[in-house]
């Protein structure tokens, strides 16, 4: 199991604040948080400061706090149901490990935070160049507890930054193949790029093309989620995929064009065959640093929605519709933006219409009776598209990921290509909505509410693989 941590650009500037002083002593205060539990990673996502009243710590150079400091931050924890962090300051770059009073400091005080939260003590350590190091004290024998060291802390908002375990997450060596690559994001870019976790849901026309554009990027960690298989009429519009992959998981035909199609020296690709919508594909999703979004319903976008800002993962949504009038092209519309804390959500920018999740859940979207009464122009019942759509989607959402890890521009809003005129809209990110709840889920993780749940359209496919087995896909 890996361990990180994650906070917002906004809590962490209040924290730097707080901790980088001008007389270049060290400087501590506490923290909450709450737990992200994905399949192989769980999260820190720190949501709120517990600064120091006045004589609660002490600055000497070093820093030190006060028994009173400790019991009252450990009752505010105990009350909002929260993990405790003890955040402090070192003087000097980059990441930072622990001294002998740190490790002191933190450790003799973990098992009471641990049978006061029934979590663990999480520290934090910053550097004067804004960098984070975060560890996890976690209990190995009798009121014996050791640190367990976090491999990245993300900072998220406009910008995704992450400050990376020299060990645990060490530089990938670029090989000749990357060359290009380095050229144009140079290499601590290049190693930013590939040192993160990404995500994409959806492994049909627009995800399979993300996947091959991830993994010739030299990303090290792909993480696809999807329940489908490859059917007949897909083969027009994804990547890789022939006739021999009839009947075949998108995942899996997604993953071996990816490992073949890797630039860097060794890429993991963890396949889950569910839905966002289940469990599994939800605990999936929680393990990513960044997630692309290439699902065409309405609650997998909302689920989405969700795990951007209540566990801190930014999602790049891109969607595509097209027109048409009885067999001629009328035109075609496509959306990309990226989600998250500090940004627009997807449902403010109408990337779902939230009406429609409840009849997803109710499994009226794969109930013929109901989808026959539906006008034939109904969205629900609009799922024309062709390959050179999906190739433009999938580039603009690989660039949002190029603009929100390198710049220079972080938050380039909403782009909307319209193909009939051959011209793109931009909308400005102005944020939510003044009525929108999702702002205030950041970094809620699930205490506030699950959004998952049993998705019909995954149990028919899965029900028509073992009654009628793999002639079903070529219909």
């Amino acid at each position: 199991m890996a361990d990180s941590a994650a906070l917002t650009e906004v809590l962490n500037e209040s924290a730097l604040k707080h901790l980088l002083r001008v007389d270049h002593q060290e400087d501590l205060c506490f923290a909450l948080w709450t737990l992200s539990q994905g399949i192989t990673r769980r999260t820190a996502l720190l949501h709120t400061l517990i600064l120091p009243n006045d004589g609660e710590r002490r600055v000497h150079g070093n820093a030190s706090f006060t028994s009173e400091y400790f019991t009252r931050a450990l009752g505010i924890a105990i009350q909002r149901r929260s993990g405790l962090a003890l955040l402090h300051s070192h003087v000097g770059p980059g990441w930072q490990g622990l001294s002998h009073d740190d490790h002191r400091a933190e450790g003799s005080n973990a098992p009471a935070v641990q049978a006061a939260t029934a979590l663990p003590f999480v520290g934090l350590t910053v550097g004067t160049d804004g960098s984070w190091s975060a560890r996890f004290w976690d209990r190995v024998g009798p009121r014996l507890y050791e640190p367990s060291w976090a491999s990245a802390v993300r900072i998220v908002g406009q910008q995704l930054q992450a400050t990376f375990h020299p060990e645990l997450a060490a530089v990938p060596p670029p090989g000749l193949q990357l060359s290009r690559s380095i050229g144009v994001w140079g290499r601590e870019g290049q190693a930013k790029i590939a040192r993160l976790t990404l995500g994409i849901v959806g492994l049909g026309s627009v995800g399979s093309i993300v996947c091959e554009a991830l993994a010739r990027m030299g990303v090290t960690r792909l993480i696809l989620i999807d329940y489908d298989r490859i059917q007949i009429i897909n083969l027009d519009r994804t990547l890789g995929a022939d006739h021999h992959d009839i009947g075949r998981l998108k995942v899996d035909v997604a993953a071996d064009n990816a490992l073949r199609g890797s630039t860097a020296k060794r890429l993991r690709v963890d396949r889950c065959a569910s839905s966002i919508v289940e469990n599994d594909g939800y605990r999936a999703a929680l393990d990513c640093d960044v997630i692309f979004s290439c699902v065409d319903r309405p609650w997998a976008r909302r689920i989405l929605n969700h795990i951007a800002f209540a566990h801190l993962i930014p999602v790049i949504d891109g969607g595509i519709l097209v027109r048409v009038r009885g067999e001629a092209f009328i035109g075609a519309d496509w959306h990309v933006r990226t989600s998250g804390p500090g940004r627009r959500c997807l449902e403010c920018w109408k990337a779902f219409d939230p009406s429609l999740v409840g009849i997803e859940r109710d499994g009226l979207l794969d109930d013929p009776t109901y989808l026959a009464q539906l006008d034939k122009d109904h969205i629900l019942l609009r799922h024309e598209n062709v390959f050179p759509f999906s190739l433009h989607v999938a580039s603009l959402q690989v660039l949002q990921l190029q603009a929100l890890l390198l710049g220079p521009v972080h938050n380039i809003g909403d782009q909307n290509y319209h193909a009939a005129t051959g011209t793109m809209d931009r909308t400005e990110d102005s944020g939510c909505e003044d009525h929108c709840p999702y702002p205030g889920l950041t970094a809620t993780s699930d205490t506030v509410v699950y959004p998952g749940g049993k998705d019909i359209g995954a149990a028919k496919v899965r029900e028509n693989l073992h009654r009628h087995e793999p002639e079903v896909f070529l219909k």
